[in-house]
């Protein structure tokens, strides 16, 4: 199969070149065309030196790790909606409409194939992982600020996040709607943001 080029190379800022490549990443993952994801392939198709890739990166899966962590930072917006129950439910209800579109599935897929190999991988990835739940922090910071009580972190990841990829990854789909209210109201429990008594 011959490598998709993506015309003549043009001097870009860094950031315009890792969302390139981001974006790359992206659609060879959803490509029909079943193309190989390897860096030189996605180097090509954004336009960019393949040893470029390398030296920012290092490896496939801390691109894959950045790539879907960026995507989702930017899916998940954090709404202050003035209440621990309503950001975590903006939150999710924001990350079940990504998970639904082509591209969120492709984000899954690359969530898969980045499962690290090594000592330094895994490092890499938790890296990126804490990223990811900085945001969440954030939501427990503010409700905190505003004298409610949130669950500790791992409640959360356990009780709110983890459904959503454990359906993804097994193919089993989200329900229609409710489902972010439902595992929040779970997490939660009552029908307030704060803890129960």
């Amino acid at each position: 199969m011959t490598q998709k080029q993506a015309g003549p190379r043009i001097r870009r800022s860094p950031e315009q070149v890792r969302a390139a490549v981001h974006q790359a990443v992206v659609d060879l993952l959803s490509s029909p065309d079943g193309e190989e994801l390897n860096i030189p392939a996605i180097a090509g198709r954004a336009g960019v030196n393949h040893t470029s890739v390398y030296r920012r990166w290092g490896s496939l899966d801390a691109l894959l790790a950045d790539t879907v962590t960026t995507r989702l930072e930017r899916d998940s917006p954090l709404n202050d909606t003035g209440s621990l129950r309503g950001d975590l439910i903006a939150w999710a209800e924001a990350s079940v409409a990504s998970m639904r579109t082509s591209e969120g599935r492709a984000l899954v897929r690359a969530v898969i194939l980045s499962m690290p190999s090594g000592p330094r991988a895994q490092a890499e990835r938790a890296r990126h992982f804490r990223r990811r739940m900085h945001s969440i922090e954030r939501i427990r910071e503010r409700a905190t600020a505003r004298g409610e009580h949130p669950p500790p972190l791992e409640e959360i990841l356990d009780q709110l996040i983890a459904p959503f990829y454990i359906r993804a990854v097994f193919g089993i789909d989200l329900p229609d709607s409710g489902y972010p209210q439902l595992l929040v109201n779970r997490l939660l429990g009552g029908g307030s943001g704060a803890d129960p008594v």
